[in-house]
């Protein structure tokens, strides 16, 4: 006991803040992972590394030059199947600490009003539509793949884009505060297998952006004309014009993640 008593009298400000940051990382990379592939994986590489404290503690010399092989090849593993979670690790490592998450809900209904209004207004069309708000995840490496604008954004803009015959209506919108940045962009489809098979390709590009990254993603169905609306790689369906508005404004005014 007196020797436990002079460990932790040992201990400085300095090994404090050390031992806060690394909890702070791991509490970080366990939200990340948390309801992906990537814990089922981890939890298989747990198995293995205790197969290997098994047969190093029975000395089972093949067994463990076995599994020695396998983990020789494990950073190369690491890297292809957890390539979407080390991406949007890095992405929200390199968000702005800084940067303000608070935002008025009056400013903020100058870019949810035309939002929603479109969305209905495709909606009532049976018009396909994938629009896309940035927060604070940088979507530069996406609207670079589409047709720059750089438009204030207006309600008549958005249905334009969208409107069958246009040379934009392909593809996705991405908005940044309340400017169209870019239409007609590229954005990856999911790759989550439990992901039901009615979802067409806009609604599985929707989950896949808000898989990497903080963005919101509003969907038009062009069979149904239904209305959804993705975070975090969870999408919500059946919306009508409150349910759309009340989750945008409660994700963009309060930056909340899911």
């Amino acid at each position: 006991m007196p020797e436990l008593f002079l460990r932790l009298s040992q201990i400085t400000l300095l090994d404090l803040l050390d031992i806060l940051i690394i909890a702070v990382l791991i509490y970080n990379i366990l939200l990340l992972i948390k309801g992906t592939r990537a814990m089922q994986m981890i939890t298989g590489i747990l198995v293995l590394l205790l197969a290997y404290y098994v047969a190093n503690l029975f000395n089972l010399r093949a067994f463990r030059s076995f599994l020695e092989e396998i983990f020789f090849y494990f950073p190369f593993a690491v890297i292809v199947l957890f390539q979407s979670e080390l991406r949007k690790a890095l992405a929200s490592f390199a968000k702005n600490p800084f940067s303000t998450v608070m935002t008025s809900s009056h400013q903020l209904s100058h870019q949810v009003s035309p939002v929603v209004k479109a969305a209905l207004t495709l909606s009532s069309k049976t018009v396909g539509a994938l629009i896309i708000i940035e927060r604070q995840h940088s979507l530069k490496h996406f609207f670079d793949t589409g047709i720059k604008i750089k438009a204030e954004l207006s309600y008549d803009l958005l249905v334009s884009i969208f409107t069958p015959g246009s040379l934009l209506h392909d593809g996705a919108v991405i908005i940044r505060e309340n400017i169209i940045m870019a239409a007609s962009c590229f954005v990856s489809l999911t790759q989550n297998p439990e992901i039901t098979p009615e979802y067409g390709s806009r609604h599985r590009a929707a989950i896949g952006i808000t898989e990497e990254c903080d963005a919101l993603a509003i969907v038009v169905s062009e069979e149904s004309g239904s209305i959804s609306f993705a975070v975090k790689g969870h999408m919500q369906r059946n919306l009508d014009g409150q349910s759309l508005r009340d989750l945008l404004m409660k994700y963009l005014v309060s930056g909340e993640m899911a």
